[in-house]
């Protein structure tokens, strides 16, 4: 039998060959994984899509659902809930009120003195209390107790340049961020609570004499002069310091609208007209829904698997708490189906808002040319160490499609309350600027949701009409927006200053 000797340089060869190989088909892989997540991403943004015509029809749906919830109670999906604020701060406001803010798990007290046209907000001071988390689930006269106690502390605290009238009594706009049946401007029954607090004896009580009732056992002699939400104290806030200011939107975690309407625009108001001729609505529009909102699979499924599904769909979809969501949900469907981080699903991925929409934010604003942000926000949340330039080119496209998709439908949202109002047409002669207050981590930090936003509410109003209108930063209406509506709805007007 003939002895075949193959030498070295064959070998070599045969090695590069098979190197080259498995170069060749790695590639090939690649190019097949990268391809079919990019199949994914454009079925995404195709079902994402908002060209100007579908945004009118969200817009008109959103008029049409205005009209129909301020006729009757239950109308429509939007609540359109009656504020009892009829009068909005004018400036004119002098003297020190104080402001409540009650939301989660701390609560802050605030005072501020305003000084009038020319001093407006001489000095404000405020304290933040943490809430012990027995008192979260205990009684009522435990909390509010509580409360109370930190408001007489702060009281006591008052220092120079702080002045109260004499023989006046102090003034409170207490903002109160759970669901809350209002019935005056100074009075509404808690319907439920949220964020945690479960205290049964306070559900259908009115919290306002609630509180009114633990600072009279203390001796502190406050009334509440007003009762309000953080959007309407926003659009108080706004008010004060532009008297052109419409409406004020929050798109934060959460998102919210309110705006001025004619009292007369309100079939379902029973009371006498106020003597402003306004009420501001409390429109609660993350509640919302319309066929004509780009809803996808991914949607659907975020909806179905939530604490209330069915309800708050154009929240699900334009807030803060879920775009991050969102983006993580097809991740993981290009992760399924594509393999994109590799033969395995990253097992942080498959936990539920592990991407937040700050991170999503930082992601999308990665200008360094290797997307490097990208690579160290997926490292450091999901645990994937190896993110080729493709999968991070994608995952910044992924981004961009949900911001937009967020932004141009809160355009849409705001345009529409726009067009109740009637100022979506030119009038002869009418240049006054019309001004959306806006307030929200979502709006004042992630600066291409919000360019996208002012553009394409520019391009649904038209160059002629987009020249009277401004969207402007309003910080902290949950804060001074409601020591600005106690001073509006003082006891004292028109009484002169002693």
């Amino acid at each position: 039998m003939k002895k075949v000797v193959v030498g070295a340089g064959v070998v070599c060869a045969v090695a590069v060959c098979t190197a080259a190989a498995l170069v060749v088909r790695q590639r090939v892989k690649n190019c097949g994984k990268w391809s079919r997540a990019m199949g994914i991403l454009k079925e995404f943004e195709e079902k994402c899509e908002t060209p100007i015509e579908k945004l009118k029809q969200v817009a008109d749906a959103m008029a049409v659902e205005m009209h129909a919830g301020l006729a009757s109670e239950g109308g429509s999906k939007l609540k359109m809930l009656i504020s009892y604020v009829d009068n909005l701060p004018t400036g004119d406001e002098k003297g020190v009120f104080y402001a409540l803010d009650l939301g989660g798990t701390n609560f802050r007290v605030l005072r501020v003195q305003l000084g009038g046209k020319e001093e407006r907000v001489a000095r404000k001071e405020f304290v933040e209390v943490s809430i012990p988390p027995h008192l979260m689930t205990g009684s009522s006269q435990a909390l509010f107790g509580f409360i109370a106690e930190a408001l007489a502390k702060f009281v006591e605290e008052e220092g120079d340049g702080f002045h109260p009238v004499s023989g006046r009594q102090r003034e409170l706009g207490f903002t109160f961020s759970f669901p809350v049946k209002q019935t005056s401007i100074a009075s509404g029954t808690l319907i439920k609570w949220t964020k945690g607090f479960n205290i049964e004896d306070a559900v259908g009580e009115d919290v306002v004499a609630e509180i009114t009732k633990a600072m009279e056992k203390i001796g502190l002699d406050m009334r509440v002069a007003a009762l309000v939400n953080d959007t309407i104290g926003t659009l108080a806030g706004g008010r004060y310091n532009n008297d052109n200011v419409i409406a004020a939107v929050i798109l934060g975690t959460g998102t919210n609208a309110a705006y001025v309407e004619r009292a007369h625009a309100i079939p379902k108001w029973q009371g006498l007209l106020p003597q402003s001729g306004e009420m501001v609505i409390n429109m609660e529009w993350g509640n919302f829904r319309s066929s004509h909102l780009p809803l996808t699979e991914y949607d659907h499924a975020l909806d179905l698997e939530s604490l209330n599904p069915g309800e708050q769909i154009f929240e699900k979809i334009i807030s803060g708490m879920y775009l991050g969501e969102i983006v993580r949900r097809v991740l993981c469907r290009m992760a399924e189906e594509a393999a994109f981080f590799g033969d395995v699903v990253p097992p942080k991925l498959k936990i539920p808002f592990i991407l937040r929409t700050p991170d999503m934010s930082a992601m999308h604003h990665d200008t360094s040319p290797d997307l490097k942000v990208i690579g160290s926000k997926l490292n450091d949340i999901l645990e994937v160490s190896n993110s080729p330039l493709p999968m991070r080119k994608i995952i910044f496209e992924l981004c961009n499609i949900v911001a937009t998709r967020g932004a141009r439908l809160s355009a849409a949202g705001i345009y529409g309350i726009i067009r109740k109002l009637g100022r979506d047409t030119p009038k002869d002669g009418d240049n006054q600027k019309s001004v959306i207050a806006v307030d929200g981590g979502l709006f004042e930090h992630y600066t291409k949701f919000r360019n996208t936003l002012e553009s394409t509410l520019k391009e649904l109003l038209g160059d002629e009409i987009a020249e009277n209108f401004v969207i402007e930063l309003s910080n902290d209406g949950s804060g001074i927006g409601a020591a600005l509506l106690a001073a509006s709805h003082s006891q004292y007007l028109g009484v002169e200053e002693s």
